[in-house]
């Protein structure tokens, strides 16, 4: 029995799928069935009751699942504290971005750390915040990274830095002659907003009541892209981090007004309480906190 055999059962256990347990260990759907089959062959005993509608962990499941977690663990900090002593930056990083960050903030910091570290393999996923959390806590990615990180019990959060917010509007706006842009000036307007269940769109409701501003939300979207196209087209205007809309100010497709305030979105990287962090994630964590 080898320690590739308990992680395979392990990631079956918190992710409760054969397909994503799969996807994380790079094998076959098989060859995760194979595993469980060799392991209970192995402990004379059925470790997964599994139906249509049900998997459970039998007893004798939750005991391995327990004890194979600690070793996993263990292992996981021995090899980790090694390469710290070796000076060793190697492996993969499995990261995922909600689209703002990973279209925008995300790719010179790729970048910058895969020529100054190239023996480590970078693996990004572009998901909404929730499926976000969700690959972070069934140990599908390593890192997550997020806006306005949501406190959890078995998360850890690392801020990284606060993204400035402003106004995007179509360049022949009104509000293009303006320097700058009081919230009470958005009262009645035609906005385009993210949709309800987004971290930004929520914190965006709730700056607009605290200060007593109602918009039409004529449109609302799941992602950046499709805000700045319905800008462009003079459908209304829309709060959106100063970052993402850069190239289009540059091409004159957008205007960016500053917000007064100094309103910004704060950043962050998440990842399991309980999981080791290699030297190579401990070195990309901190270069995400650096400005470039």
């Amino acid at each position: 029995m080898q320690f590739e055999s308990l992680k395979v059962f392990c990631d079956l256990a918190e992710t409760e799928s054969f397909t994503k347990t799969a996807q994380i260990n790079g094998v076959s759907q098989s060859a995760v069935s194979q595993t469980i089959s060799t392991l209970e062959k192995h402990f004379h005993s059925l470790l997964i009751e599994r139906s249509k509608k049900n998997f459970r962990l039998t007893t004798e499941g939750e005991i391995l699942y327990t004890h194979s977690k600690q070793l996993l663990q263990t292992y996981d900090a021995i090899h980790s504290r090694m390469q710290e002593i070796k000076q060793v930056i190697s492996g993969d990083i499995r990261v995922a971005t909600v689209y703002s960050l990973g279209l925008h903030d995300l790719p010179p910091y790729v970048k910058r750390f895969m020529r100054d570290h190239p023996e480590v393999k970078i693996h990004v996923e572009y998901r909404r915040a929730n499926q976000v959390y969700e690959g972070v806590l069934g140990n599908i990615v390593d890192l997550g990274l997020v806006a306005y990180p949501a406190p959890d019990p078995r998360l850890d959060i690392i801020p990284l830095r606060k993204d400035p917010l402003v106004l995007a509007c179509h360049p022949q706006h009104p509000f293009t002659k303006l320097k700058s842009l009081k919230l009470k000036a958005l009262n009645g307007q035609r906005f385009i907003s993210f949709e309800p269940d987004i971290p930004t769109r929520m914190a965006l409701d709730k700056l607009f009541k605290s200060h007593g501003v109602t918009v039409q939300h004529v449109m609302e979207f799941d992602n950046i892209e499709t805000v700045k196209r319905a800008v462009e087209l003079d459908c209304g205007v829309a709060i959106v981090p100063e970052t993402t809309i850069r190239q289009e100010v540059a091409g004159r497709t957008l205007t960016a007004i500053p917000l007064e305030g100094g309103h910004a979105r704060p950043l962050g990287a998440i990842h399991r309480k309980a999981k080791v962090l290699s030297p190579a994630i401990k070195q990309f964590v901190a270069l995400l906190k650096q400005p470039l």
